[in-house]
């Protein structure tokens, strides 16, 4: 999608008075006078179409819906993949959509079906915690392959993966778990890396749980490709995990789409719907339908802005302090290491600057001595929030 277009007013002029009002988790965590860019919330006031859409539906009909029996797709599978083969050339089966209020619980309704108790779960890390945590909750085991950073950005060694997926001592690998695009260094995976990550797939009979849901803020020259595209052997593997908690900034509506290409595990997936795994609202299903229908225009304008913003990070960065720019999200993973900070430089810049980011242990042990940073705002806040980082780090060093 072109970015070169010109962004209505209320996406790049965000009051951060109005913003500290704010009760979700994004603001309401920060202290008094804090510039708040942890959680991967953005700032900008939600798209008209979703809010049209939400007030048409409150007017109308709130009882139980219909679409409870999911078995030709339910109420988004056609829109799903629609929009899947209108953005990204692939077309799925609109059958095969199942509802779940959000990513994480998607997930931990595919483990639990298709795995047993010390199973291993291979991933790339540094991993967003909730992931790790869904893992580690029921019984399985996280086994991490980092990515590291190389000339050509952040990259992951194909035969590093195959070496963890074979080797059994952290108990029988069943799942690789693919962030695509990368959260949160903002890698977007080449066709030929997601190919080796399919041959490894086949290679170990293993279930692939893709997680695209930063795809549609992929930013050009770079370009989405589903893991269930590369082939019917892969789709037929594949659980596809999307929402529009990001694009949309939609994650208090609780409203996610797994698409679920394998028929045993989309059978053992429905035998235990209803009540066992919850079900989403009809408010939820609004949202995400206007969202993916009516929204595009919208997302335009703000990829606009994050396209702007990302280039003033890349010129702005506080003194010492590196980042290799994301090739998708609005997330910017930044390499705190050459400053002198501690392993979690968060608690510096939250006392010393005044601004919330998120921890990059809390990532794991690939995320010592770096931050992730939330550019999902508008310009002027974000230059402030730069600004403060730097001066913070000047004050320290006696400049």
């Amino acid at each position: 999608m072109s970015t070169d277009i010109s962004p209505p007013a209320d996406l790049v002029a965000v009051d951060p008075y109005r913003l500290a009002q704010r009760d979700g988790e994004k603001w309401a965590t920060a202290g008094d006078g804090m510039l708040s860019s942890w959680v991967a919330d953005m700032d900008f006031p939600t798209a008209p179409a979703i809010r049209e859409a939400l007030m048409r539906r409150a007017e109308g009909d709130l009882g139980y819906p219909t679409w409870f029996d999911e078995s030709r797709g339910g109420p988004l599978g056609e829109v799903f993949a629609e929009r899947t083969l209108r953005r990204y050339g692939h077309r799925p089966d609109p059958t095969h959509t199942r509802l779940f209020t959000d990513i994480n619980q998607a997930m931990l309704a595919t483990l639990q079906v298709a795995t047993e108790p010390g199973d291993a779960v291979l991933l790339h890390t540094p991993a967003c915690p909730p992931f790790v945590e869904v893992i580690e909750k029921i019984g399985r085991r996280p086994l991490t392959v980092p990515v590291e950073e190389a000339d050509g950005g952040w990259e992951f060694d194909p035969a590093r993966m195959a070496r963890a997926a074979a080797d059994g001592t952290a108990g029988r690998c069943r799942v690789l778990f693919l962030v695509n695009p990368h959260n949160p260094t903002g890698r977007v995976f080449r066709r030929d890396e997601l190919e080796s990550l399919a041959e490894l797939v086949l290679r170990n009979d293993l279930l692939v749980i893709s997680d695209e849901v930063h795809a549609d803020l992929t930013h050009a020259p770079h370009r989405h490709i589903p893991f269930a595209s590369l082939g019917a052997e892969i789709a037929a593997r594949t659980v596809t995990l999307t929402s529009g908690s990001k694009a949309f900034n939609l994650a208090g509506i609780r409203c996610a789409v797994a698409h679920i290409g394998p028929p045993a595990v989309r059978e053992a997936v429905d035998a235990r719907r209803g009540l066992l795994f919850g079900q989403v609202g009809v408010l939820a299903v609004e949202a995400l339908k206007a969202a993916w229908t009516a929204g595009d225009d919208w997302l335009d304008e703000v990829l606009a802005v994050l396209a702007r913003n990302r280039r003033r990070l890349a010129e702005r960065l506080p003194r010492g302090i590196r980042c290799r720019t994301p090739e998708a999200t609005f997330l910017a993973w930044l390499d705190c290491r050459q400053v002198g900070l501690d392993a979690d430089p968060m608690p510096f810049f939250r006392d010393e600057a005044k601004v919330l980011l998120f921890s990059g242990p809390a990532f794991g042990a690939a995320g010592e001595g770096f931050v992730r940073l939330n550019f999902g705002t508008s310009p002027q806040i974000l230059e402030e929030t730069l600004d403060r980082m730097d001066k913070a780090l000047r004050r320290r060093d006696g400049d």
